[in-house]
């Protein structure tokens, strides 16, 4: 666990603001994976593969090259590294 401490004349403006941003930076990773969450499913529905299909396969070489594929690698690393920091923002606790 990581602990941060924050000194202001006026704490309860501070907690406000930063509230406020994380409340915003999470409402944004949270746009941002429904957007890459529909991306994906349209890769889906297109190549008839759930996402971990399609990785294992083309991991393995079983699929020819298209510029679609990386596309989908990149969306589904996207997705990943979106839900990351959308659960550190989730965990954050405000003790004071």
């Amino acid at each position: 666990m990581t602990e941060l401490t924050l000194r202001s004349p006026d704490n309860i403006s501070l907690k406000q603001i930063i509230e406020s941003a994380l409340s915003e930076r999470l409402h944004n990773l949270e746009q941002g994976i429904k957007l890459s969450e529909r991306r994906i499913k349209q890769f889906e529905n297109q190549y008839t593969l759930t996402t971990q299909e399609f990785l294992t396969k083309f991991n393995n070489d079983e699929l020819n090259h298209s510029f679609d594929f990386d596309e989908w690698i990149g969306e589904a690393k996207m997705l990943e590294h979106l839900q990351q920091k959308k659960l550190v923002i989730e965990g954050v606790e405000f003790v004071n």
